[in-house]
């Protein structure tokens, strides 16, 4: 029985797939499955839409193993087992990389870069076209606001992100739709593994993309929908009505 939460789910990223266009007829697509709930229920997703799509691709999965002894990949592959998908488990040792490039003071950035990599790396060596990763509406909303508050330009995570190069992979990201509380209400449902934890964790929920979320959270006391509404002001963008570069000049940048 598909619990209700799955359903909107599906609805949600089937409308995502459709509108940019993320899986092409005949394509083998990547998941990149850490085991956490956003990971786990993109995998669900994307089988139950090749049970249902119109056209024929394939899934396999992998797992990055940054070799801490708190993270379990195994549980990961124990998962993909239920839906009969091919696991790999991705090893690096992340610990080493950052005490020889000395990022103690941001582990998590290493890490990440790290994990994109070695992901992209092994989408190649498996012939995938295409990379998924279990972004949702909550991490897009989250990333707008922090470069919009960095200064960083008005950008976000894309659902679609083109080869970089002739040798790169295409990403995708078929919870773009979905609100993180769909997420976790879905996952309930699905059983996950228990892979164990990041012993960053703690110092995660201490980092700007926490805060940032906690403020989203507190517009939506006000006004629920603002998460969807950020994402369709997305699509209309209108620069005559922004105070662009060529607008603000040098000498006024005091005065602002």
């Amino acid at each position: 029985m598909i619990s209700d939460a799955l359903k909107k789910i599906y609805r949600l990223a089937g409308e995502a797939v459709v509108r940019f266009r993320m899986i092409a007829q005949g394509e083998r697509i990547l998941v990149a499955l850490s085991g956490g709930k956003d990971s786990c229920v993109m995998l669900d997703v994307l089988v139950h839409l090749r049970e249902v799509a119109p056209i024929d691709f394939e899934i396999v999965a992998a797992t990055f193993d940054p070799g801490y002894p708190e993270f379990d990949a195994a549980c990961a592959g124990k998962f993909c087992r239920r839906y009969g998908i091919e696991h790999h488990i991705v090893r690096c040792d992340v610990d080493a990389a950052i005490r020889e490039k000395a990022w103690q003071d941001a582990p998590c950035v290493l890490c990440s870069r790290l994990r994109r990599g070695h992901l992209y790396k092994t989408a190649r060596e498996l012939s995938c076209g295409a990379l998924s990763l279990g972004q949702h509406l909550d991490d897009a909303v989250t990333s707008f606001w922090m470069s919009l508050c960095r200064g960083q330009g008005l950008t976000s995570m894309a659902p679609v992100v083109p080869p970089q190069s002739a040798a790169a992979v295409r990403v995708i990201r078929p919870l773009i739709l979905v609100p993180e509380a769909a997420i976790a209400d879905a996952a309930a449902q699905l059983d996950l593994p228990d892979g164990g934890h990041c012993p960053f964790e703690e110092q995660l929920r201490g980092g700007d993309r926490h805060y940032f979320r906690s403020l989203i959270d507190t517009l939506a006391e006000r006004i629920p929908d603002v998460r969807a509404n950020i994402l369709r002001s997305f699509a209309h963008i209108e620069p005559d009505h922004l105070a662009g570069g060529n607008v603000v000049h040098k000498e006024d940048e005091n005065a602002l």
